[in-house]
């Protein structure tokens, strides 16, 4: 049966098949090409022409009907969809994301398929293959992003530019229109510069690296869908100077702190050549100061401690001093006393002063020497007059120069008219100089040293012979008086009224005469020494290839060298340096000329000077302090011995400065005011009487010569005082100090005595405090009248000799002491004074009895009762009750007590204590010249 099935269902099924075959007689049709366009980040594509399957079996259901579209190849992101089967419509449409920055176009095959001869679909056909090309289109969804995160660009100043440098943007999108950058705009408003499409950016405007070194700007991009760069780029641009050679890396102004040695001045700098080779480099670096002082910084002592300092001979005569009572012919003089206590005298034309005979040196022999500081300038008119320094002429009746030193036309003229002698002839009288320092209007030191017949002239330190020498009689002796002036010269004969001729104009300083000696090169050099200068740190570093040198001042160094960074490197080491500790302050000027040689040229580029300034910061100033004991009581006869009395035994000279803790080497947070201590030297001393002035046939201040050896003072006294001055250690004047004593042959009328100490630094620019000393005599009659009087020093004010120390100013100190304590002070002062008087009484009748019995022995045995021995020591804490009730054992105590420290102390020059206890009781006392009763 199944065979039978089998055989008879095959024949109708193939009678089926070839029934539908029949129906479906042709293949669906579609276009040979498509063209599509879809837009990124959509789905749907627009063909060209659009998606449509034809088939000619139609209306023929299934066999005219499209089923489906089938893409083939690429694995193309895309799906053909069928919209309307009898149609035969279809869409193209993306299947995922499609981006045009991974792929632009697609390219794929499609066909077209009908449904077949019935519903299951068998016998369907497909059309040809079609070729379909997909073109991505682009959308502007990136913005422009510049290459580069920063630019950078230099140029030359004054130059314009057609590009100073080019920024770049790009756009991640595909397409030309959103990937093009089509425009770049600066962001940043009101500046110099512009750009253009392609992002070159040129500055509109001359550039001036004096007012502007630098530029910033932002800059931003557009791509051709006009969206703007999420991020604007900043450009910077630096201004260079035009290459000009010349020095560079140097500052206006260098600051210079007191005390800190030597300074560099050019640190950094170095020679800009702009490329060219160059053969030598010649550098001169001046340092002007002919503002400051006289020419420089120096030494501000009195002229006599100058020269004591620089070891010059004594003997030497101040024609110039400060006015005073003793020196009162500069009273009328115009001084200029310029800064740093400089004393200087300036001369109009109308002042002179006349010098007293006291002062003047009587016999100049045949060697002496003339010294003076002068700043002149050109005479006004043609024939100038001469104007004169210091003259010696005849005072009346006649007209004779017998010296003077003058100037004449910018010629320095020395005459000397010697006295005759049994030789009448022509001997030199007028030494001419001409010199260009006499009419620079600087300041010079001028020393003439006179070895008859030949005379030196010394400016600054260098020698200089005479151009002109002529020769002169002698002058014919008389007994005409002379007289010495300076400013001009005295004409007092010849003439109606006697006046001063010649005037000097110009300024003075220091005009001195030594009669007997000249000055040696060693003294004069330190005598006019700069104390400021330049200087060259590590002479070693500089390198064989440079030589370099300093004029004597050392105000002017010259470097040459082959290789520029030789020389760079060698001015590098050039420093400023003041070796003064209170230097003067103020601006230094500095000048830097330069000259440059090339190869086979004289010169080749042109070096511009530079100028400068070295600020001398003002220095911490001393307090000088004096401090000891301020009332002295002593026995009249103490002044009549030939010791007399010491006046300043305890004194005290110490100097502070004031500085912050900034200063100090560990400051503490808050910077406080604090006190330091200083070592300096001093320059002069003054011990003046105040009230009368010393009688001479009466008593005397006097130091010995002894205190002074081995420093460099020296001293003078008179009726007024005595002065001790010398550049010297504060040491040094506190041991010449207290050396200082005071005599008085007839003291019986005298009471007291009062004296005033005061010191000075150079020259009076810093002075210590007026130190009062009060001496009251006592007299034996008058010991209970007088001794109250006697105070000592103390305890809470004596000096205490320390090493370096700081103290802070809020420090607090008690300087006064307690009530209570000055009441038990007091009441034991008086039971003291009754004891002492008591003592003195008993012992004065003892020596009477004793001198009546036994005159002559008495002599023998007169005894020095030297202060050493008598100490009298009071506790001034005990009860004033237990003192009043042992009142008078402690008399009879005190009684005996004297009279055994007085054996004891004969006893060690005798060694029989026994015998010379009863001897000296007998014998006649004597107060020693030293005793000094202090409480």
């Amino acid at each position: 049966e199944s065979l039978i099935y089998v055989a008879l269902i095959v024949p109708i099924l193939s009678l089926v098949f070839h029934l539908m075959v029949s129906l479906n007689k042709h293949k669906p049709w579609i276009e040979t090409s498509y063209h599509g366009v879809i837009t990124e980040n959509m789905d749907t594509v627009l063909l060209d022409p659009p998606l449509v399957a034809l088939d000619k079996d139609a209306p023929v259901p299934y066999a005219g009907e499209i089923c489906a579209f089938k893409i083939h190849g690429q694995e193309a992101p895309f799906e053909a969809v069928v919209l309307n089967r009898t149609s035969g419509e279809g869409v193209l449409r993306a299947r995922g994301h499609v981006d045009c920055e991974l792929q632009k176009e697609y390219t794929f095959v499609i066909q077209a398929y009908d449904c077949g001869a019935g519903a299951n679909g068998a016998g369907w056909k497909k059309s040809h293959k079609a070729v379909v090309h997909i073109q991505v289109d682009d959308v502007n969804e990136f913005a422009p992003v510049f290459r580069e995160s920063v630019y950078h660009a230099t140029l030359t100043e004054a130059k314009i530019y057609d590009s100073i440098l080019q920024v770049e943007a790009w756009d991640q999108d595909c397409s030309p229109q959103y990937s093009q950058i089509c425009n770049y705009e600066i962001a940043t408003p009101d500046t110099p510069f512009a750009i253009d499409r392609n992002g070159n950016i040129r500055n509109t405007e001359r550039l001036s690296y004096d007012k502007q070194q630098h530029y910033k700007i932002m800059v931003t991009a557009y791509d051709c869908g006009q969206k703007r760069a999420a991020d604007s780029v900043p450009v910077h641009i630096d201004v260079k100077p035009v290459c000009k050679p010349g020095w560079q890396g140097w500052n206006k102004r260098v600051d210079y702190e007191p005390g800190t040695g030597s300074k560099q001045l050019f640190p950094k700098m170095h020679l800009e050549t702009c490329g060219g080779p160059l053969s030598s480099v010649r550098v001169m670096v001046e340092l002007q100061t002919s503002h400051i002082g006289k020419g420089c910084d120096r030494e501000t002592y009195s002229e006599k401690s100058l020269q004591k300092l620089c070891g010059a001979a004594s003997g030497s005569t101040d024609l110039l001093p400060a006015p005073s009572v003793a020196t009162n012919w500069t009273a009328s003089l115009l001084t200029d006393s310029g800064r740093d206590s400089d004393l200087i005298f300036r001369f109009d034309g109308r002042q002179a002063a006349n010098v007293p005979d006291r002062v003047v040196p009587q016999n100049l022999t045949d060697q002496f020497t003339i010294a003076t500081w002068m700043k002149h300038g050109p005479s006004p008119g043609l024939r100038a007059e001469k104007e004169t320094l210091l003259c010696n002429s005849d005072k009346t009746e006649m007209n004779r120069h017998h010296y003077s030193l003058y100037v004449h036309n910018c010629r320095l003229v020395f005459l000397l008219r010697r006295d005759f002698t049994q030789m009448d002839t022509f001997r030199p009288a007028e030494f001419h100089w001409k010199l260009d320092q006499i009419c620079d209007k600087e300041w010079h030191y001028y020393v003439i040293n006179v070895e008859f017949p030949t005379v030196t002239l010394f400016v600054d330190g260098m020698t200089y012979e005479p151009y002109l020498v002529t020769d002169d009689w002698p002058i014919h002796p008389s007994q005409i008086d002379v007289q010495l002036t300076v400013g001009a010269c005295w004409q007092g004969g010849e003439v109606t009224t006697p006046r001063f001729t010649q005037y000097f104009r110009g300024s003075l300083s220091g005009l001195t005469i030594r009669p007997g000696k000249i000055e040696t090169q060693k003294v004069i050099s330190c005598l006019q020494a700069c104390k400021e200068g330049l200087d060259i740190n590590s002479l070693e570093s500089l390198g064989k290839g440079i030589k370099f040198h300093f004029n004597p001042a050392q105000s002017v160094l010259v470097m040459e060298g082959e290789d520029l960074e030789s020389v760079n490197m060698a001015l590098t080491k050039v420093s400023y340096i003041n070796s003064r500790q209170f230097p003067t302050p103020g601006l230094r000027k500095l000048h830097i000329s330069t000259t440059v040689q090339c190869f086979g040229e004289d010169t080749c580029i042109s070096i511009p000077d530079i100028k400068a300034v070295v600020m001398v910061l003002p220095p911490s100033e001393p307090r000088i302090t004096i401090t000891g004991v301020e009332r002295l009581v002593q026995l009249a006869d103490d002044f009549t011995t030939p010791a007399g009395v010491v006046l300043f035994k305890d004194i005290r000279i110490i100097s502070t400065v004031t500085k912050t803790d900034a200063d100090f080497t560990e400051p503490t947070a808050s910077h406080r005011l604090g006190v330091l201590e200083v070592m300096h030297n001093l320059d002069y001393c003054d011990v003046l009487v105040i009230g009368e002035e010393l009688n001479p046939e009466e008593e005397s201040l006097e130091i010995h010569h002894s205190s002074l050896i081995g420093k460099h003072l020296d001293a003078t006294n008179s009726t007024s005082g005595i002065s001790v001055y010398g550049v010297d250690s504060m040491l040094h004047y506190e041991q010449a100090i207290r050396q200082v004593r005071y005599r008085n042959w007839r003291p019986a009328g005298l009471l007291e005595r009062k004296f005033r100490l005061s010191c000075s630094e150079l020259n009076g620019r810093y002075t210590s405090n007026e130190f009062n000393l009060e001496v009251s005599v006592v007299h034996s009659s008058e010991a209970v009248e007088h001794v109250n009087h006697m105070v000592a020093q103390p305890q809470y004010m004596r000096p205490v000799h320390h090493p370096l120390m700081v103290h802070t100013l809020n420090s607090n100190h008690n300087s006064g002491t307690p009530p209570a304590a000055t009441v038990v002070i007091v009441m034991c002062i008086a039971a003291l004074v009754v004891i002492v008087v008591l003592g003195i009484y008993r012992i004065h009748t003892t020596n009477q009895d004793g001198s009546k019995s036994d005159e002559d022995g008495g002599k023998e045995a007169e005894m020095d009762w030297d202060d050493s021995t008598l100490t009298i020591t009071v506790n001034p804490m005990e009860e004033d009750e237990a003192r009043e009730e042992e009142l008078e054992e402690e008399e009879d105590e005190d009684e005996d007590e004297l009279a055994g420290e007085n054996s004891s102390a004969d006893s060690e020059d005798s060694g029989e204590e026994e015998e010379t206890e009863a001897h000296n009781i007998k014998g006649k006392l004597e107060w020693d010249h030293h005793t000094t009763l202090q409480y």
